[in-house]
């Protein structure tokens, strides 16, 4: 049989996009080279072959490639167990001489139409019909890019538009509402863990009215363009129409796909907004800011040069540093801003954003950056809640943790990088799977009943094994620890994308086997607080005519979850904040779309704006003070803070000077300290901004001043020294 194929192979002059694998060829042949975007810019289709004009039936020949077909789903198969995905590649099929229907090269045009708005929800779902669809979740609706399906790919939430296995012409149709200039089609296969679908083929139509279409023609031959689509579920696959079409409907007809499959795809439309010169339909809502920020996508070298432009346009309130370096060798810069930059003030609490942790979540990158931009601004203007904001607390900014992920993501392009590409380190490490995993090594202490006398609940070490040499902790993650130990951080936020909901410890299940369980930390009521302070100022979040972005409504629950009741993440940097350090930290999920257009930043930046200043106001909810020596009045480092009623504990900086985050009510604090007599006073959290001084004065134990005076070479008191002869009298 396999002689068989060969010999037909031989014969064959290419294969068609019916078979369902444009870019990749039948018997080992190498695909061409991908054809890459940069930043938002994508890149155009090359011309493709003409697919059979049957579906998945016909001649003798096309039963010789379904066989061949047959093969290639098993090879799909494989390739879905792999852990990180392949190179994105935009379809390329092999040309043969111009047969009708080929698709001529696109003409000349503006480049970069920006997306419609399908993957960022812009699109409402009002918008989007079908000929058809095999059940509710599977409908039109869902027919977004990158959209993802649940676990079990139930009715509500599947991955992708089906169009019912009887429909012979199925269409997936968008309503721009407004006259629009359509340039081109990105179009993936369905999500799903059990399913393979994906469309490999398909024709593009246009109307006015709905009723009246057209289609996309090849100026050369003047037929109908048939667009080649995926040869995978998941890659994004570009197409630039031959010449662009003004419209107000567009629709995608499937011709062929996966042979033993359905009719599924996801899609993003590109299109460019045109004036109406009759005002005959509505304007489209325009996304923009007042701020005069610098709104657009910057890579690793664009970075560094906006970063060096606002320290030199706010010298005297920025610095820039570094806290290591990628694997690649990219530095992990920050931007401080401070009225005292370089210094720790006693008494100021230090906060932090984190973003880019993985690299292909861009919009917390570009907020960082723009959040640096607006704070200098403000400031010089004098604007008085920014200036409160830099003078009453030390503010870090990370951008980009994950540099090298970054710079993978936006050589593909913001459409065209895809679910996962960028994601994890050079390395290929999720940098948030790469912390110690301190939870267990706690739990198991408390089980047996040793937190806190034999264990401590706060401040865990480092497991042995994580320390070694050989450990599988990527540089990245090593810099961040040696950050985290250096600056007594307070209040951290680290910033995502992907989903509109934020997050909070613990992110780890306390069940081993469980993969979704509620685990609150012993500060419970504060972390609550916090996400909802965010997802509260949130404007996308606030919106109540917004639709779930995937597979889960937050929504109902105040766009808040504890994370480890969403899906269990061990070795998270939320709890390894939490239980090695006195930082509180939280994750912000930003947007649906992890690499959102940059004509999409502006309106982002105004939905999250007010978000990201009322979060860092929230480091003054609490208790703050300093605990000193009583005799010298010098403060005490690494001082042990205790609030009766919560099992976690927090330390002095080497100032003496701490920040305990607390909700509004009434506690009895403790203030220890090795050498020193324990003291413990009342402290009162009222609902009114803090934060609130509560300050503790520790005197020394008898047996540390004798081991200070003899440090000293100084002769024992006699009073001391009676006293010691009468401890010693009682031992005995």
């Amino acid at each position: 049989m396999w002689g068989l194929l060969l010999a037909l192979a031989a014969f064959a002059p290419a294969v068609g996009p019916g078979l369902g694998a444009p870019g990749t060829s039948v018997l080992g042949l190498a695909p061409p080279a991908a054809t890459e975007a940069r930043g938002s810019t994508l890149a155009p289709q090359s011309s493709p072959v003409q697919p059979p004009a049957g579906k998945s039936n016909g001649t003798s020949e096309q039963h010789v490639r379904i066989r061949i077909v047959k093969k290639k789903k098993i090879i799909m198969k494989k390739r879905k167990k792999l852990t990180r995905p392949g190179p994105l590649v935009t379809a390329k099929p092999r040309v043969t001489t111009t047969p009708a229907g080929a698709l001529d090269p696109p003409e000349e045009q503006e480049p970069g139409c920006p997306p419609l708005g399908l993957e960022s929800l812009r699109v409402l779902d009002s918008q989007l019909e079908a000929s058809s669809s095999q059940s509710f979740g599977l409908g039109p609706h869902r027919g977004r890019l990158n959209i993802q399906s649940g676990l079990e790919d139930g009715d509500l939430y599947d991955g992708a538009w089906c169009a019912e296995e009887q429909d012979t012409e199925p269409w997936f149709q968008v309503d721009a509402r407004h006259p629009t200039r359509f340039s081109g089609i990105i179009t993936q296969g369905r999500n799903s863990v059990w399913r393979y679908d994906w469309v490999t083929s398909y024709k593009v139509q246009f109307s006015n009215d709905s009723q009246t279409w057209w289609g996309s023609r090849n100026r050369s031959s003047g037929t109908d363009a048939v667009f080649p689509a995926n040869s995978d579920p998941e890659t994004p696959v570009l197409n630039l129409l031959p010449e662009p079409q003004v419209a107000r409907f567009i629709r995608l007809l499937p011709q062929n796909w996966l042979q033993g499959g359905t009719s599924c795809l996801r899609a993003e439309i590109l299109a460019c907004p045109i004036s109406d010169p009759n005002d005959l339909f509505p304007k489209a809502p325009e996304l923009e800011s007042s701020d005069p920020l610098d709104f657009r996508h910057h890579n690793y070298k664009a970075m560094r040069k906006l970063m060096k432009e606002v320290n030199e346009k706010c010298p005297n309130i920025t610095r820039i540093y570094s806290i290591g370096k990628s694997h690649q060798g990219l530095k992990l810069y920050v931007m401080e801003m401070s009225d005292q930059p370089g210094e720790h003030e006693l008494g100021e609490p230090e906060v932090r954003y984190v973003a880019g942790m993985h690299g292909n979540e861009a919009l917390g990158r570009e907020l960082v950056l723009l959040l640096m931009q607006f704070l200098c601004h403000e400031f010089l203007r004098g604007d008085p809640r920014v200036t409160r904001l830099l003078t009453e607390t030390r503010i870090h900014l990370l951008p980009s943790m994950n540099p090298d992920g970054y710079e993978t993501a936006f050589r593909r392009g913001s459409e065209l990088v895809g679910w996962a590409e960028g994601r994890w380190n050079h390395q290929g490490i999720d940098l948030n799977h790469n912390f110690a995993d301190l939870n267990t090594p706690l739990w198991e202490a408390e089980d047996d009943g040793l937190v806190p006398d034999t264990v401590p609940n706060h401040h865990l070490p480092l497991p042995a094994y994580y320390t070694l040499p050989n450990a599988t902790v990527a540089p990245e993650t090593r810099a961040v620890i040696e950050w985290m130990k250096r600056i007594p951080f307070v209040l951290s936020a680290n910033l995502h994308g992907g989903e509109l909901v934020v997050s909070y410890p613990f992110d780890m299940t306390r069940t081993p086997w469980a993969a979704r369980e509620l685990t609150p930390t012993p500060d419970d009521s504060v972390f609550r607080w916090l996400s909802t302070v965010y997802a509260g100022t949130n404007r996308a979040m606030q919106d109540p005519d917004r639709r779930p972005c995937h597979n889960q409504d937050f929504s109902l629950h105040g766009n808040i979850i504890n994370g480890a009741d969403w899906h269990t993440v061990p070795g998270s940097m939320n709890d390894f904040s939490y239980l090695h350090t006195n930082c509180f930290e939280i994750t912000v999920e930003l947007s649906c779309d992890k690499f959102p257009h940059e004509n999409e930043l502006p309106q982002e930046w105004e939905n999250n704006k007010d978000a990201l200043l009322t979060y860092l106001e929230q480091v003054r909810m609490g208790i703050t003070g300093v605990v000193r020596d009583k005799d010298t009045e010098l403060g005490i480092a690494d001082a042990v803070i205790a609030v009766d009623g919560i099992n976690h504990d927090v330390t002095t900086a080497w100032g003496g000077d701490y920040w305990r985050l607390l909700t509004p009510g009434d506690y009895m604090v403790t203030a220890s300290a090795e050498g020193y007599h324990t003291a413990t006073r009342s402290c009162r959290v009222p609902f009114e901004e803090g934060p609130v001084p509560c300050n503790f004065h520790l005197t020394k134990t008898p047996k540390q001043r004798l081991r200070e005076l003899l440090a000293a070479g100084a002769k024992v008191p006699p009073d001391l020294r009676r006293r010691l002869e009468r401890l010693r009298g009682q031992k005995h």
